[in-house]
């Protein structure tokens, strides 16, 4: 399968938090996810899509990974206005309109983190979603890794022109061979700002960062600059090297993933780059 820059095989992994019961790859699943005939860390992929893309994603048989403009899908994000919050003692079932059609979204609630049956935003509020396309009774939903609200209406602008990128890239291929398609490093983001900044190493900094906090600059630098694996870096490694509190590496955390720059890996408290 031809790779779309970042998006055929990022990290993500954590089979265990497959919607399954409200676990999320915690308790030491790894292992088990890992060596039980499932998927690698390396067919993980990340596809933004719009609502429709979803609903009339192709399933040759059930049970098997959902397609969409021919290529496998696995993880998927999308943005979106909630129409509806529904809690149950397990899961919050939340409808998502985003102009091109209406899907439930259920994210699974842990015994352990009550607090997580607070859904964070209010009717009527736009949010960004990451999670798998799910199929019961012939009826589609996603099960949701991480909900966010989106608390800069640019997001949502920003994800459809992505959205509309990639498909393009899956449909059309490549921008001609003048060093324009997808592992060009021009943004498709219209966030403006300083463009892209060079790192150690030649690394390339979003734009999107420019306006974050300096935590969230430390901590991104950290993870970019120390090679984690497949699994990223755990929350006590960058305190430790960074010499921040837990509570200023939580914030700074959430701060990257309500941008889309990092996402978590196995667990909440470990995070990787995700790369554009």
């Amino acid at each position: 399968m031809s790779a779309y820059s970042g998006y055929q095989k990022t990290s993500y992994g954590a089979q265990g938090g497959d919607d399954s019961g409200g676990f999320f790859a915690g308790g030491g699943s790894q292992q088990g996810s890992q060596g039980g005939g499932g998927k690698s860390y390396q067919d993980e992929s990340l596809r933004p899509l719009t609502i429709k893309q979803i609903l009339d994603a192709e399933e040759p048989y059930s049970g098997a990974d959902f397609k969409v403009d021919g290529a496998p899908i696995t993880q998927i994000t999308f943005v979106g206005q909630v129409l509806s919050i529904n809690p149950q003692q397990t899961n919050l079932t939340i409808k998502v309109d985003d102009g091109t059609g209406q899907i439930d979204v259920k994210k699974w609630i842990d015994a352990d983190k009550q607090s997580d049956a607070e859904p964070g935003f209010e009717l009527g509020s736009h949010i960004r979603v990451w999670g798998r396309l799910k199929s019961f009774s012939n009826k589609r939903h996603v099960g949701a890794h991480v909900i966010r609200p989106v608390t800069d209406f640019n997001e949502v602008n920003y994800h459809l022109l992505e959205a509309t990128y990639v498909h393009l890239f899956y449909t059309r291929g490549a921008v001609g061979d003048s060093g324009a398609g997808p592992n060009n490093s021009d943004s498709m983001f219209v966030d403006g700002g300083d463009g892209y900044n060079a790192g150690n190493g030649g690394a390339q900094l979003p734009s999107k960062l420019s306006g974050c906090s300096g935590n969230a600059k430390r901590v991104y630098n950290y993870l970019n600059e120390t090679p984690g694996g497949n699994d990223g870096m755990h929350l006590n490694n960058i305190t430790g090297a960074l010499g921040l509190a837990v509570r200023d590496v939580l914030t700074a955390a959430d701060e990257l993933l309500g941008l889309g720059i990092i996402y978590t890996t196995v667990d909440d408290e470990t995070w990787a780059i995700l790369e554009y």
